[in-house]
């Protein structure tokens, strides 16, 4: 019976359960959505839920060429994948996120 050819590159990648990103470290989070007076703060608010010294001088704010979306960078400092993790799951069932990148 015949193998399937092995991938030399396949040995070269981390587990599913390992990360590349190397812990504690600042780590920026892009964030859109819809533009809204309240969308940065209330996503200021649901990072906080996860570090509550977060704040606004961590988060640079643009909008789009015509102003109907806002996209945000927000610099966390993580100390863990699955803290990391739970922030991006926060996120991303935010009503007023489109895309967490």
């Amino acid at each position: 019976m015949t193998q399937p050819p092995s991938h030399p590159q396949a040995s070269n990648l981390p587990p599913a359960d390992d990360t590349l990103i190397e812990f504690p470290c600042q780590f920026p989070i892009k964030v859109m959505g819809e533009s809204h007076p309240q969308f940065s703060h209330e996503i200021i608010q649901v990072i906080q839920t996860h570090l509550p010294a977060f704040g606004a001088h961590l988060v640079e704010t643009r909008g789009s060429a015509n102003g109907k979306y806002t996209s945000l960078t927000c610099t966390v400092y993580v100390t863990s994948k699955p803290q990391l993790d739970a922030i991006y799951h926060s996120l991303t069932v935010h009503p007023r996120v489109k895309v967490v990148l």
